[in-house]
C-alpha cells in the first residue's frame, strides 16, 4: 500500500472531517479513505452511511418489547382534540 501526505488541509475542511470520524465512529485514516472512495465511486457499499449501523441488533428482546410498550401510545388518535 502506498502511504500519502496531504498538505495545505485548510481549518473548516480539518474540522470537517474530525466530525465526520466521530459521526461514523472510525479513525481519521479511516473515515478520509471511506470518503475517498465514495467520492469517486469505488465503495463497496455505494450507500453513505447515517452512522446508526452500530447500534442495529444491540436491543435485547425485553428492550424492544419495553420500547413497543412505551410507544404504543403514538399511534392512537385523542378524539378529543380533534372537536
Amino acid at each position: 500500500m502506498k502511504t500519502m501526505t496531504i498538505r495545505g488541509v485548510p481549518a473548516e475542511l480539518a474540522a470537517a472531517l474530525e466530525s465526520e470520524k466521530r459521526r461514523r465512529g472510525t479513525s481519521l485514516n479511516r473515515t478520509v479513505l471511506e470518503l475517498i472512495r465514495e467520492a469517486l465511486g469505488l465503495s463497496d457499499a455505494g450507500v453513505r452511511s447515517n452512522g446508526l449501523r452500530q447500534l442495529s441488533g444491540s436491543w435485547s428482546e425485553d428492550q424492544y418489547q419495553e420500547f413497543k410498550r412505551a410507544t404504543a401510545n403514538f399511534n392512537r388518535i385523542d378524539e378529543e382534540l380533534w372537536r
